[in-house]
């Protein structure tokens, strides 16, 4: 397997198949960061797509300082955000799909409805929250990688995940009750 550098060098140099290594070495990571900012998946893999053909056209400026991964979630979380503004409407959290788990119907109703609620919380965060919160929780950038993938500041890192985690807290109280005998 090719380093990720040396990939990178190919594709700067036009080597389309070098690109295709790097995409699917980072594809399931950039669709789950759109899906999960827009609770889409159809709109998700047309704004992963969307940042891959971003990606390659603006290769040559890439430089390695910061790593390619982030590099790119930058690029998928501007696609993103610029599909949330075009699209401006709820997503009908009703339809998302749930995940399947192997336990008893009961354990996989419990599972499924908390799975709902969080995506509920999470969708009702402002866009610039719940993309904070993303890329900490899921996909587990540090938070000078989050400033650097958003060209944001530090402090407005912490200060964004601050606040989602209090909204989530705030959201999901309710549910989150722990019975004691």
């Amino acid at each position: 397997m090719q380093d990720e550098l040396t990939l990178i060098a190919q594709a700067q140099h036009g080597d389309r198949e070098s690109f295709g290594e790097l995409v699917r070495r980072n594809q399931e990571g950039v669709v789950s960061l759109v899906y999960r900012m827009c609770g889409d998946i159809e709109l998700a893999e047309d704004a992963a797509q969307e940042a891959f053909l971003r990606a390659w056209q603006n290769l040559s400026g890439y430089q390695p300082k910061a790593p390619f991964r982030n590099w790119l979630y930058r690029i998928a979380a501007n696609v993103a955000l610029d599909v949330l503004r075009r699209e401006r409407a709820t997503v009908d959290v009703d339809e998302l799909p749930l995940v399947a788990v192997e336990d008893s119907p009961d354990d996989s109703l419990e599972m499924a409805e908390r799975q709902e609620y969080v995506r509920r919380a999470v969708l009702a965060l402002p866009t610039t929250s719940r993309v904070v919160l993303l890329l900490r929780e899921y996909e587990g950038l540090s938070y000078k990688e989050i400033a650097d993938v958003l060209n944001i500041p530090l402090g407005t890192v912490m200060s964004r995940l601050n606040y989602a985690r209090s909204k989530l807290r705030e959201a999901l109280a309710p549910y989150l009750q722990v019975e004691v005998e």
